[in-house]
Parts: C-alpha cells; structure tokens; sequence
C-alpha cells in the first residue's frame, strides 16, 4: 500500500499561513535548503490543494525558480502532481491531474494502488481532512522560530481529537525544527 506524508511549516503559535496566504515569515537557510532538495528528489507524487498549488504552479516553473533553487525545481516541475480542487478547471503544471469529488475515497482508492508514495506540501485544510480520514502515515512539522500576529492554524477545521507520536526531531542551525509524528 502507498504512503502519504504530510509535510507542512508553522509558526511557533500554529500558524501554517498568515493573513492573505502570507509564508513569508518561513526560514529556508542553507540547511533547510538542502532538506528542500532531498525531498524534492524523492520521487513522491506531490498532492496539493488548490491555493497551495497555485502558489507552488505560479514559482517552481519560473525561471527565477530555476535560478534560485535549481535542484528543487527541477524535481518539483518533473513530479507527478495531484491539485484537489471543485473549482479549479484546468491544471498548466506538467504532470498535474485534478481530482474534484470525494478526495477522502479517491485517494483511498490512490493508496492501494501500486506507485509511488505521496507526499501533502502544505495545503493545511487538506491535512486536516486526511488525518481525520486516517489517511496520513507520517506528518512532519516544521516549526520556524517565530510568533506571528494572525493566521491559519494547523488543523484549525477538524471535527475529533487526533493523537499523534513523535518518533524523531531534526534542530537546524537556524533555530527551525522538524518533527516527524506517525499517527496513533
């Protein structure tokens, strides 16, 4: 059966997005760069939501992406992508399908089909949906060390408690940490 992780960054208060989608509060130093790449090299099919992807679809294929990142962007232009969207038509990033209807029962259907395993890039409402779902084999948090005044918390939506168990931390010289949780 196919894994799904979720990967998403907060703020030190739960914050995975400020006011207006504002991430600009996220470190991304020389280290976390560098995890940027591992991940982006490892072959999972990307999953999104809409606004996520928009953003991800707007930067990775630019040439400034290219530039700046050229690792990255390379393996996140070259993955397979799936947006969930009810509004969202038409998917321009190569290697993106859309799925628009019961995403709890089709990426069910996703998991127990032979293929790579996926990974969530933030797209926090759709984290939410899949950990109440049961859906996510491992989360990982990325903690920035910053408070910011407003925003989106992390599973702000869910309708139940959820438990998680850590089972290992990652400190960057930056002051961020990485924690990766499986579900109980």
């Amino acid at each position: 059966m196919r894994k799904i992780s979720a990967f998403v960054f907060t703020s030190l208060n739960g914050y995975y997005k400020g006011i207006n989608e504002d991430i600009s509060w996220h470190k991304h130093g020389e280290e976390e760069m560098k995890f940027s790449e591992e991940g982006a090299n490892s072959g999972s099919t990307l999953l999104f939501g809409r606004v996520t992807y928009e953003m991800m679809a707007g930067f990775w294929p630019s040439a400034m992406a290219l530039e700046m990142m050229p690792e990255v962007a390379a393996g996140m232009n070259s993955s397979e992508k799936i947006v969930y969207s009810r509004t969202l038509k038409q998917a321009n990033w190569n290697n993106t399908r859309i799925i628009c209807d019961d995403i709890i029962n089709e990426t069910k259907k996703l998991k127990e089909i032979p293929g790579k395993d996926m990974t969530i890039l933030g797209s926090g409402s759709i984290v939410s949906q899949f950990a109440e779902a049961g859906l996510i084999d491992e989360l990982q948090i990325m903690i920035d060390p910053v408070a910011i005044a407003k925003g989106t918390a992390l599973f702000e939506n869910i309708n139940q408690s959820l438990s998680f168990q850590l089972v290992s931390t990652r400190t960057f010289k930056s002051g961020v940490i990485l924690l990766n949780y499986i579900p109980q």
